[in-house]
């Protein structure tokens, strides 16, 4: 709002959804989002949820369109919801009629508003509503409505099976149960640091994971790449993940935590099998990053649309032989607005029908193409996993993960304002 004055007419409907929604369960979300807007001068209220390949925006069940139609899904990189998501921006869209089978109308003539649903910067799915005119006030009050809404989809999902399902296109694998329920979200971002990540393939993954964690001013950082595509290999990356969230919480440095995951998996399969992986902490004061890798591929570093340094310290052994021959930690001086690019060897090894693999070359010029175009981390990543998947026509031989982590100062966080 120009001036920062913000009317406040709308404020009790915020109140009032949220003091209706404490009892709601996420069936629930769409009828009681839709009965409370009505009070903002908004109409025909529709909520949409990202699926696990963040390929399309899945309504959430029981709603229909203006015409008494089911919703069906739409797709993220084709329509103007998709939009919404891909730019993180509300985007208008005005309808006389049905003017594309995929997307919802308002149904009066009114203005359509897409509104992305963010949890921090996690891309939750959209909120469509219909209008009476597209202005900066109703704008802001669209944009706090979906912030709203987004927090209570967050509340909801974690117990819910409706949403679990929702978000699935096929069956899941008990290894990509285990390991999708251990991981953090795909997406995190505070004033210092923004993390993105995706791994696939999403319902067949075997022994690929991540994990991170924010502590004061320190980020931790890990990525795994267990050995096989088996029910074991989901229990080596899930041991790697539950060791190192156990040492580092009883203030364990980065050598000892990766001793610990090596003695966890070699106890449990007596040297037969291992994880490789990289345990790192950023310093998001000053921009020290220190790491041990443990048998894994080199962390890439990308600044102002070039890469810049390949962390290729000498690796100590993969975690799982009890070999304790580890070479130590090492460090680097990140510059401000530096991308850290961690990544397993499926992405880089990902071979098409004729055999052509999808290779670091590509692998990083993808990356920097992204980054010069603007894209933030996440949607970097989303459209990098897409690619992978275009290369080997939908199927991976191997498991795929990235994790980018950038760091801001201060400085930039005063540029982005």
């Amino acid at each position: 709002m120009r001036g920062g004055h913000v009317p406040g007419e709308y404020g009790p409907m915020l109140g009032s959804l949220l003091q209706a929604s404490h009892l709601a369960t996420m069936e629930d979300l769409p009828g009681l989002v839709a009965r409370h807007v009505a009070s903002a001068g908004f109409t025909h209220a529709v909520l949409y949820v990202s699926d696990l390949q963040q390929e399309f925006l899945v309504p959430l069940p029981g709603q229909v369109d203006a015409a008494g139609a089911p919703l069906t899904s739409l797709r993220i990189d084709t329509t103007m919801a998709g939009r919404a998501y891909r730019d993180v921006a509300i985007v208008p869209a005005r309808h006389a009629a049905r003017a594309e089978a995929d997307e919802p109308v308002a149904g009066d003539g009114r203005l359509w508003l897409w509104v992305p649903l963010l949890n921090g910067t996690e891309r939750i799915g959209v909120l469509g509503m219909g209008a009476p005119e597209d202005d900066e006030t109703r704008r802001w009050w669209a944009a706090r409505l979906a912030d709203l809404v987004a927090m209570l989809v967050m509340v909801k999902r974690d117990h819910s099976d409706t949403y679990a399902r929702l978000v699935r296109s096929r069956p899941m694998t008990l290894s990509a149960e285990v390991l999708w329920n251990l991981m953090p979200a795909g997406t995190f971002a505070d004033e210092r640091v923004v993390i993105s990540a995706a791994l696939e393939p999403a319902y067949e993954v075997g022994g690929d994971a991540y994990d991170y964690a924010i502590e004061r001013e320190t980020v931790h950082l890990s990525i795994f790449d267990a050995m096989g595509h088996d029910t074991a290999a989901g229990l080596i990356a899930s041991i790697a993940i539950g060791s190192y969230r156990n040492t580092r919480r009883g203030r364990v440095d980065l050598l000892a935590a990766s001793e610990a995951i090596d003695a966890a998996i070699g106890d449990q399969f007596g040297g037969s099998r291992y994880a490789t992986g990289i345990l790192a902490t950023l310093d998001t004061a000053t921009g020290e990053l220190t790491w041990i890798n443990r048998g894994h591929c080199p962390p890439l570093v990308l600044r102002q649309g070039k890469k810049v340094a390949t962390l290729s310290a000498a690796p100590s052994p993969p975690m799982g032989f009890r070999m304790g021959l580890t070479t130590g930690l090492s460090t680097y001086q990140l510059e401000p607005g530096d991308r850290l690019l961690f990544y397993t060897d499926g992405i880089v090894e990902a071979e098409g029908p004729d055999g052509e693999r999808f290779g670091l070359e590509r692998f990083i010029d993808f990356i920097l193409r992204q980054e010069r175009d603007g894209l933030s981390a996440p949607e970097t990543v989303r459209r990098l996993i897409q690619s992978v998947l275009r290369h080997q026509h939908g199927i991976l031989q191997d498991d795929a993960t990235v994790l980018l982590v950038e760091w801001r100062t201060q400085r930039q966080r005063e540029l982005a304002l």
